[in-house]
């Protein structure tokens, strides 16, 4: 049987794209419904069609992982775009993504968005948290669709991976797919000054090839809860943390209040940064305080 890659979900079907890069329209088998099974763009499947208008999936293969909003399977990495300004940057809302996005083994990337707009200080100040971030690991670019900063150094990172774009509504994702595909006119929305938001603006999900890659067009992490992540989980999606907890004095120290803690040692001596302890006790309570789901 041949095997291909669900490109689109819509109405009931799947479009999946086979080695030559065709797209077959495709629905799902019954035997789905009964294993509580739903293909998701993304996946690797087995399927049969006699031509490109009526086939069916025979069989969903392993995934690597898979995310519930937006609902889509394989996904690489994750294009983390926070904007500089309107709404301003959120160093305690990006940790929540970044945890959100370790936590399922995505490979996160930050892009700061609308460079532009701000003043010199300000400039300052977000260059002082990209060193952070790059610092502790993560790729870090600032970018200016107006200016077009930064988008040559984008389009490479997409090349032969599935990517979502995740961020508040506002923040430009759709105007970055713009200016790296121009022809996508993909429809943008002016924040909404009264409520410091945008408007959601895609409606299904899709991967778009732009380059050499793949890209969902619909926002990533709609739910920023930590529904499924346990406290004892937590540092591993702080990497630093994780490295230093290799040190402290206690097995499955928590980072809190425990004696000889190498963590709190490193961030008193300024080599792991306050804030991002301060997000991470902070996620660590909250995590601690959740009601169990029944």
């Amino acid at each position: 049987m041949p095997e291909g890659k669900i490109i689109k979900a819509l109405s009931g079907f799947y479009y999946v794209q086979d080695e030559n890069g065709e797209l077959i329209q495709c629905r799902g088998r019954g035997v789905f419904r009964k294993n509580k099974v739903t293909p998701l763009v993304g996946d690797h499947v087995l399927y049969q069609a006699e031509n490109n208008t009526d086939g069916y999936i025979l069989e969903v293969l392993e995934r690597k992982n898979e995310l519930v909003r937006p609902p889509i399977a394989n996904v690489d990495q994750a294009i983390l775009v926070f904007s500089a300004i309107k709404p301003d940057f959120s160093p305690l809302l990006l940790d929540r993504f970044l945890v959100l996005v370790e936590s399922n083994d995505i490979e996160p990337i930050i892009c700061i968005s609308k460079t532009d707009l701000i003043s010199d200080d300000a400039v300052q100040e977000i260059k002082e948290y990209a060193r952070n971030y790059r610092e502790i690991g993560y790729h870090v670019l600032l970018t200016s669709t107006k200016e077009k900063e930064g988008l040559d150094q984008l389009l490479p990172l997409l090349e032969n991976r599935i990517s979502v774009f995740a961020g508040q509504s506002g923040v430009g994702k759709s105007s970055l797919l713009n200016s790296l595909r121009p022809d996508l006119e993909l429809e943008t929305n002016e924040i909404s000054m009264s409520l410091g938001r945008g408007k959601h603006t895609t409606r299904h999900v899709e991967l778009i090839k732009i380059g050499n890659g793949l890209v969902a067009d619909t926002p990533g992490f709609s739910s920023l809860e930590f529904l499924t992540i346990e406290a004892e989980e937590l540092p591993y999606c702080f990497p630093e943390i994780y490295e230093a907890g290799a040190n402290c004095k206690f097995r499955g120290c928590t980072h809190i209040s425990e004696p000889k803690c190498a963590v709190r040692q490193r961030v008193e001596d300024g080599s792991i940064e306050q804030f991002r302890y301060d997000h991470y006790a902070s996620f660590y309570e909250e995590i601690k305080e959740r009601k169990p789901r029944y």
